[in-house]
């Protein structure tokens, strides 16, 4: 009689878990061809699209069916910089004196879920305290709700350089953190701190190749690592299947990178034509952050919200953004969309689309840019796209975004690995 129940539970379970989805798609965005494809159904089982289907179709009485009709689909979108720890605040840098790491956690999980519902369905994390790495777990578990995430985990500094996690303390505090930590003084130190990140989780590795904007420390712009340094930690990161990303704002920095073998240039900002041309030579990929730029500069105008060290750097370094990846794009720099939200606030990943557009890049070059071009440099072969065999990461807007670049900042539908998440 057990074993009777058992199967039939069992069975019940299968046939409940086995539900397909359809989704009645209006307009879907090839992000490929740049072609719109109307009237199509969406038909998807498990976390995969098996098959697109041509006109309104329904499946068994047992299937979910989702109309979007009135509406256009997309591929899920994928921001290659954020930090989904913290969010910029009059009282951040105080924060790291007052907050215990389950207050981070805490709060990283409702930034988590800002990006989700604003269509991004896959980030990467260049650095944090470490929480990014068990909220990426969290995540994969569903524990809780938030994009998939790729992670730095902690990003490499140099002493005293832009992610050197005392800067700013007194004597007291300072200490002399290591590769541990995320501090590097040699190629020794680059090779340690790599397989530290590794044993702790990260997936990707960033280092801070020039001084920063937003760290309270006096150069925005400098180099902070030699070529040497550099190297050591691209060879191991290759070592471990791990993509690397260069925190530039500095053009010497930003070179050293380059030939360091650093895949994608955070920022960007004073780069030179010879390091545009660099880059070409070397397939290095621009993530302009355009969105970091502006905010920084609009936060650096509001009397005593940023340190004053700070104010000065953002006001000098932010509003460049804008002209050098107008001047890089139509050199032929290879861009990967990223935003450096937590710079900005979570959830307005999608105004980078806005501000691309508006410099010179044709809509449909930004799309591709945050889903085709980005799953390939994430070696995700199944995502950024829909098609037959792909994951099912899916969004839906209101308006047709090659007619309207602004519909995309209003995100209507949103379904990750099969799973709804907003209707």
């Amino acid at each position: 009689m057990k074993n009777s129940l058992l199967v039939l539970f069992l069975l019940i379970f299968t046939v409940t878990s086995a539900q397909d989805t359809y989704l009645q798609c209006g307009k879907i965005v090839d992000v490929e061809s740049g072609k719109i494809l109307s009237e199509k159904t969406i038909f998807i089982s498990g976390k995969k699209i098996k098959e697109i289907k041509n006109g309104y179709v329904v499946g068994s009485a047992a299937d979910q069916v989702v109309d979007l009709k009135s509406k256009t689909v997309l591929p899920g979108f994928i921001d290659m910089h954020v930090h989904i720890e913290s969010e910029s605040s009059p009282s951040r840098y105080l924060e790291a004196f007052t907050k215990n790491e389950a207050d981070v956690a805490f709060q990283s999980t409702v930034y988590a879920e800002k990006t989700l519902m604003a269509g991004f369905t896959t980030v990467r994390d260049l650095g944090g305290s470490g929480v990014n790495i068990a909220l990426k777990n969290a995540i994969n578990k569903g524990t809780i709700v938030g994009p998939r995430i790729f992670t730095a985990g902690k990003a490499l500094a140099s002493t005293g350089g832009h992610a050197d996690p005392t800067n700013g303390r007194s004597n007291e505090l300072m200490g002399d953190p290591g590769p541990k930590e995320g501090v590097v003084n040699s190629p020794e130190d680059g090779r340690k701190a790599v397989r530290q990140r590794y044993k702790e989780g990260a997936d990707v590795i960033k280092i801070t190749a020039t001084g920063g904007v937003l760290s309270v420390a006096k150069s925005g712009q400098n180099p902070q690592f030699t070529i040497e340094e550099i190297k050591a930690i691209t060879e191991t990161a290759n070592d471990y299947g791990m993509l690397t990303a260069a925190h530039a704002h500095g053009d010497e920095g930003m070179q050293r990178a380059i030939l360091g073998g650093i895949k994608t240039i955070e920022h960007g900002t004073l780069m030179s034509e010879e390091t545009m041309d660099l880059m070409i030579k070397h397939n290095t990929y621009m993530v302009p952050t355009i969105s970091a730029g502006q905010e920084a500069a609009r936060l650096a105008k509001i009397p005593n919200y940023l340190p004053p060290v700070v104010a000065k750097k953002a006001l000098e370094i932010g509003p460049k953004l804008n002209a050098t990846f107008a001047k890089a794009y139509k050199k032929g720099v290879s861009m990967a969309f990223g935003t450096d939200s937590g710079v900005s606030p979570h959830g307005d990943n999608a105004k980078e689309f806005v501000y691309m557009h508006k410099a010179g890049m044709p809509i449909i070059e930004t799309l591709r840019s945050a889903t085709i071009t980005n799953a390939m440099l994430l070696g995700e072969n199944e995502r950024g796209q829909i098609k037959e065999g792909y994951i099912a990461d899916i969004v839906a807007v209101n308006e047709n975004p090659l007619n309207n670049v602004e519909t995309l900042t209003d995100v209507i539908f949103v379904m990750k690995e099969g799973v709804v998440y907003k209707k």
